[in-house]
């Protein structure tokens, strides 16, 4: 082996062993995400109470709002102990989306991960859940990556053909990106279902887009 080779192989190897070779061995690259003290839990599947033990203490007004830290860990930190427990819990996901926007860190302050390792724990643990895909698209339009967003809210939209607040967040995810049939589609799928907020239509009328939906009736 020659002396250059056999000086840098070692740190080759470290280097490997954290990317491209942990791939090979079929490891995610933001490591084994579901080795918890508590948990973790689907946040669809749980109870108000259960989920009390978490937010009371770790996802209050304060932390959501990211004003500040309900414990000595910061809103980073707060949030970070409530994804740990919920991979999937929607409004803490938000927010850590916010904080990183907003710092415009891939890691936001205070965090135990990077914003894009929280998407991926969240999808992989859940992956019937449109709402993390919907986020973290969100999170693309406001990385200025239109495409990979566009990716991410098809795969939303694949498991959310009939869930209103899902089809709502869609739609308000296709205006951003100026796709406006598909968010006028998906505005006339959650009111269809009922689905209260008007801010979507609202979008659509401002930018002249939206139509009524049509009815149809089966021809006989």
């Amino acid at each position: 082996m020659p002396d250059t080779l056999r000086r840098i192989l070692p740190a080759l190897l470290l280097a490997l062993s954290g990317g491209a070779m942990a791939q090979q061995l079929g490891e995610p690259i933001c490591g084994n995400p579901f080795q918890n003290h508590y948990g973790p839990y689907d946040y669809r599947m749980t109870s108000a109470e259960q989920r009390a033990i978490v937010e009371r203490v770790h996802f209050t007004p304060t932390v959501e709002n990211l004003l500040g830290g309900n414990t000595s860990m910061g809103p980073g930190g707060d949030l970070s102990y409530t994804l740990d427990v919920y991979p999937n819990h929607h409004r803490a996901l938000m927010a850590m989306m916010k904080l990183a926007l907003r710092e415009k860190r891939a890691r936001p302050s205070e965090s135990s991960r990077t914003i894009e390792c929280w998407f991926d724990r969240g999808e992989r643990y859940a992956a019937d859940d449109p709402m993390v895909k919907i986020i973290h698209g969100l999170y693309l339009i406001g990385t200025r990556q239109p495409a990979q967003a566009r990716t991410k809210l098809d795969e939303a939209r694949a498991l959310a053909p009939a869930d209103a607040n899902a089809l709502y967040n869609l739609g308000l995810a296709y205006f951003d990106l100026k796709e406006y049939e598909r968010a006028l589609e998906s505005a006339h799928g959650a009111y269809a279902r009922g689905f209260p907020l008007p801010g979507l239509r609202d979008k659509l009328q401002r930018a002249g887009q939206w139509r009524p939906a049509v009815e149809t009736t089966g021809v006989n």
